[in-house]
């Protein structure tokens, strides 16, 4: 990988985008960066189980995380797996971080090492058992992965002999079993997740920015439930919080690429502009 002071840094395609970088660098000690996990900071894999933070993602973080008011990585994993998939416990440098879990329904924070969360909506525990006889009755249960996400429950098709194929003809018959049991259908890189509403990086995102006093926000994602967040740097900006939207790329989802001020090469190009911006701070 180029290293942080080889790479200058990307020209926002946006006036908007711009001011966002401006604020960042003019005064880092107000500035959230938000990150999106899976596809952003981890490469995508067949496994969900197995995703894990690019090597170079922590060395990044800890260098920028002690010059920003604070790093929030958003992902609707639960806190703890990101956490373990992420290795960010017990980093030096990464005390101003947080894990908002299940789109902020739960927050791990590294300076006491800790999560909370409120009880999981009823309705999960309902579609986790009837998921399997579902995917069963409409022959999709070849290819396709349950995981369970404790307060959400998504279907991969990535191992599905037609991904495509298969996520499409699940997308009404999940869609009705959310609806019975009062939860929302995500959509994602070849997921659909069936999840509580009201959780979203959106939400989860706006809310952290509101609590610590975010001067300017940075957030970067690269799938469908990344637009919520993109949005609400939206909203902060026609509020007067100056925003940077960053896409890591990829040829799977284009919403967020033609949305996006600053676009990179996936987890990768990502972690690159982490270190570069770390290293323009001094």
């Amino acid at each position: 990988m180029t290293g942080p002071t080889d790479s200058p840094l990307p020209a926002p395609t946006t006036k908007a985008g711009q001011e966002g970088l401006d604020a960042l660098l003019t005064h880092p000690g107000k500035a959230l960066i938000g990150l999106d996990f899976d596809g952003t900071l981890a490469p995508i894999v067949a496994d969900p189980d197995k995703a894990r933070a690019h090597p170079g993602a922590v060395p990044a973080l800890a260098a920028l995380a002690p010059k920003v008011a604070a790093v929030a990585v958003i992902t609707g994993r639960p806190a703890e797996v990101a956490v373990r998939n992420g290795g960010f416990a017990d980093v030096p440098g990464l005390e101003h971080l947080v894990v908002l879990g299940h789109y902020g329904a739960e927050r791990w924070d590294a300076r006491t090492g800790e999560v909370s969360a409120p009880e999981p909506h009823p309705g999960v525990a309902a579609v986790r058992a009837e998921l399997p006889e579902l995917l069963e009755r409409f022959g999709a249960s070849q290819g396709t992965r349950i995981e369970d996400k404790g307060r959400a429950v998504a279907v991969h098709t990535r191992r599905a002999a037609d991904p495509q194929a298969a996520l499409d003809s699940l997308r009404e018959p999940l869609a009705g079993l959310a609806d019975r049991h009062g939860l929302v259908v995500e959509p994602g890189r070849m997921v659909l997740e069936l999840r509580p509403p009201g959780m979203d990086k959106g939400v989860a995102l706006a809310g952290f920015a509101r609590e610590i006093g975010a001067g300017s926000v940075l957030f970067a994602g690269d799938d469908l439930g990344d637009l919520p967040a993109y949005s609400a740097v939206g909203k902060l900006r026609a509020d007067g919080t100056p925003g940077l939207l960053v896409c890591s790329g990829s040829d799977e989802v284009t919403e967020l690429r033609e949305r996006a001020d600053v676009v990179v090469d996936g987890p990768e190009g990502v972690v690159r502009l982490l270190h570069t911006v770390a290293a323009r701070l001094g």
